[in-house]
């Protein structure tokens, strides 16, 4: 069935956002995560540096922001989650894309909380005890087996209960709390971490760029990826907070406030964490691109400072807990959403099935940390990138003249700045994503099988 029989009726009696800040702030929550603090850091030592933050800064811009405007459109129009919704405006064709998104998202959230329990388990010790020597051997003891499905499960607890309440009372009210709290405590690291001594170094690294660099093909792959991640598209989240959201507010100021904020928390990150690296003489470690390095170098950089850096050891852990549960609870949401559409499972049920699905998933990663290694090289430098590559494909040359959904509520700025995102996503999205999911898909099935 396709968009105009689908969607006139589709969303009626949905649940929506209270406010236009509620549905920023949890999109911008979505956006703003691990993928931010935990993730860029690795990703940008790995790329060179500087050099992947001007190339991540031009995938957001260039690929991400058209691709998070056309999942907005898709979810606003059909008001329905996303198999729903690519069924909607798609036909059933389009239904395997809507599955890959589910899949998608239910994988992140899975090794995602396992993630989260590391950073629950060191603020919480950190807090109790401070941190002790030999990190490697304490990460190696807590990063899997017993402990580590313990504290995923008490993320997955977590993130099931605010969800249980709903758009407005769970996700919109958590959103207007913790993202506030998130910006301040990230900002504050971060001046703190500019009077150290040989920050000055770190800085250097991070932000003085090789342009040779920026045009490497791994450096490309990498920073979309990243960007793709970061911003939560290619996953259905944002086709699934698009289907709670009014037709009468603006989708391009959304989105450019959305995507402003995510390079913001991204960047501050790394003016956290490369500072504290290179005042601490772990220069060499920064370049260690292992998804534990963060959880390994840091917990040694605050161990060196004494009591001020048991405070802010303490912090940092605390800021990555409020990031991730933040994503957390846009993943879940995209896969009770569904449930709840497809099924007319209510919200309980759904979110239930929905959180103990990814609570069992997530053992795998909590037992062998390379599982988890590999879990997030196909999801994130894979299946997001084809679920982009989708949604160009399907909002640039099958939706019924996006452009209409782009038009409401939008100023007279913004729908000046529409024809330039649908010339990007028609024209320029699909062939260097494609270009992208290429050398992904190589990278991907040498992780899987150890080949080049």
């Amino acid at each position: 069935m396709s968009e105009g029989t689908r969607a006139s009726g589709a969303g009626e009696g949905r649940e929506v956002f209270g406010t236009r800040l509620g549905f920023v702030l949890a999109a911008v929550g979505s956006a703003v995560g691990l993928g931010n603090i935990w993730r860029f850091p690795y990703q940008t030592a790995e790329g060179g540096g500087a050099a992947f933050v001007i190339a991540y800064l031009i995938m957001t811009f260039m690929i991400g922001v058209p691709i998070m405007l056309a999942e907005f459109a898709v979810g606003r129009r059909a008001r329905l989650s996303p198999v729903g919704a690519l069924r909607s405006i798609g036909g059933r064709a389009w239904v395997p894309l809507g599955i890959l998104f589910v899949a998608t998202s239910l994988l992140i959230l899975a090794y995602l909380s396992v993630i989260t329990g590391w950073a629950i388990r060191y603020a919480l010790d950190a807090a109790l005890f401070g941190f002790s020597a030999g990190a490697g051997d304490r990460f190696t003891r807590i990063s899997a087996g017993g402990p580590a499905i313990g504290f995923h499960l008490v993320s997955i607890a977590l993130t099931i209960g605010i969800v249980l309440l709903g758009v407005r009372r769970g996700i919109e009210r958590a959103s207007l709390l913790m993202m506030p709290t998130l910006f301040l405590l990230l900002i504050g690291l971060a001046i703190w971490a500019s009077t150290l001594p040989n920050a000055a170094a770190g800085y250097r690294f991070y932000l003085a760029p090789s342009l040779a660099e920026v045009l490497d093909p791994a450096v490309l792959q990498g920073a979309a990826a990243q960007a793709f991640y970061s911003l939560s598209v290619g996953m259905g989240i944002m086709i699934t907070y698009a289907s709670y959201y009014s037709r009468e507010e603006n989708l391009n100021r959304e989105a450019a406030v959305i995507a402003l904020a995510d390079f913001s928390v991204a960047f501050i990150a790394g003016l956290v964490v490369f500072p504290i690296m290179f005042a601490l003489g772990l220069s060499e470690e920064v370049g260690e691109s292992a998804v534990g390095a963060l959880f390994i170098s840091l917990p040694e950089a605050f161990l060196r400072m004494g009591s001020v850096g048991r405070i802010v050891g303490v912090t940092f852990f605390m800021t990555l807990v409020v990031a991730a549960i933040t994503s957390a609870v846009s993943l879940l949401e995209v896969v009770s959403a569904v449930l709840m559409d497809e099924t007319r499972l209510a919200r309980r049920q759904a979110t239930l099935l929905a959180g103990c699905a990814a609570g069992l998933v997530g053992v795998a990663p909590a037992v062998s940390i390379a599982t988890l290694g590999v879990m997030d090289q196909l999801v994130a430098e894979l299946f997001t990138v084809l679920g982009v590559l989708g949604v160009a494909i399907l909002a640039g040359w099958v939706m019924r003249a996006p452009e209409e959904e782009l038009r409401l509520g939008a100023s007279p700025l913004f729908q000046q700045i529409i024809p330039l995102a649908l010339f990007l996503l028609r024209y320029v999205a699909p062939l260097l994503v494609g270009w992208i999911a290429w050398i992904s898909l190589r990278g991907s099935l040498a992780a899987l099988f150890g080949g080049q």
